[in-house]
Order: structure tokens, then sequence, then C-alpha cells
């Protein structure tokens, strides 16, 4: 199992002896999905989070008449789950999927929990991502209510400027809120 990456991510926010290292790594499970398979679905209950190793991944929903509405796109090094679902332990609402094969590390809900009470320097490492998770959310809704799409677009653009040119189209424009046709000619119009 490569815990490489992992352990860089982990050592930006907080430092471990050797013991507490080993200690997080024997919880720690690999996993890897097919493009399309997903990580987690709507209706079940979140049971670990996960770190990407390698691949990427989207988190979305579907509304009630069937339109996908994507909240983000995460890759190499980026934590993901159904942080509703993960906390309250009720069913989720959302849908992790794989946009090619990628390889997580997952940690259990319980194990995290134990994590959190023998070293806990991994509840505050834990809380700040979720403060950082909270504010990206609020972020994003503010964007999708008081940007135009060209601004929503140049902020997608810098935001996931490492993976945005593997991205679909069709992806993008659903995270931006526009059609796939109104997408294309909006970029059309910005490079000409």
């Amino acid at each position: 199992m490569n815990t490489k990456i992992i352990l860089q991510n982990i050592f930006k926010h907080i430092t471990l002896t050797e013991e507490e290292e080993a200690y997080f790594v024997s919880m720690l499970k690999e996993k890897t999905f097919k493009n399309k398979q997903y990580i987690a679905r709507d209706g079940n209950v979140c049971k670990h989070i996960s770190f990407i190793n390698y691949g990427c991944c989207r988190t979305f929903n579907i509304d009630k008449n069937g339109f996908e509405h994507i909240l983000n796109f995460a890759s190499q090094d980026y934590w993901v789950a159904d942080l509703y679902s993960l906390i309250t332990q009720k069913p989720g609402v959302l849908f992790i999927q794989a946009m090619e094969e990628t390889e997580v590390l997952q940690i259990a809900k319980s194990d995290l929990d134990n994590l959190y009470l023998k070293i806990p320097k991994f509840e505050r490492m834990f809380r700040i991502l979720t403060e950082n998770a909270y504010v990206e959310t609020q972020n994003r809704i503010m964007e999708g209510l008081s940007l135009s799409s060209k601004e929503r677009y140049a902020i997608f653009n810098k935001k996931y400027i490492v993976i945005k040119d593997q991205l679909p189209q069709k992806q993008i424009a659903l995270y931006l809120g526009v059609t796939p046709e109104f997408f294309s000619r909006m970029k059309k119009s910005s490079n000409s």
C-alpha cells in the first residue's frame, strides 16, 4: 500500500510520532474503483472517508427531475466523503463516482472515531478539513447565486488547473450549471 501521498497530506496539518503514524496506517484500507464506479451513493450511509491516491472523481446529486448537479471534482491528494452522511450516519444525498481508474485509501467512520480518541491531533486535522470543505461549499453556493457563467468558468479554471483539461466538456457544463451546448458556445466566444 502506497501511503506516501496521504502522509504528506497529513504532515501539512500535524506531526506524528512513528508509533502514531503506524497506528494511523494500520487503519487504512486500499481500494481501487473503475471508471464510473461509485465510491458512495445517495440513499446509503457513508461509512468511510476516502483519500485519493490517484485518479479523479466527481461529487454530485440528481434532482427530482433527473438533472445532475456536480458539486466538485477531486483528484490526487484530496479527501472525499458525503460529509452529511458520514457525520450524522443517516442516508446520504450525494453520489461520489470515479471518472477514471481511481485508487483511494479509506478509513472507516468507527476507526476515525477511535483515532480521535487515541491521537486527538487527528480530530484537529479533520476539523480543519471539514471547516475548509464548509467554506468551499459556501463559496460555491454564492458563486452560483451571484456570478455569471463566464465568471464561474474563470473560477473553475483556476480551481481545477491541474485536471481541467482531462474533464469531459459535459461534466464541466454540469458543474457550471449550464447546458453542454451553452458551455460550448460560451467557451468558443471566450477563445475568439
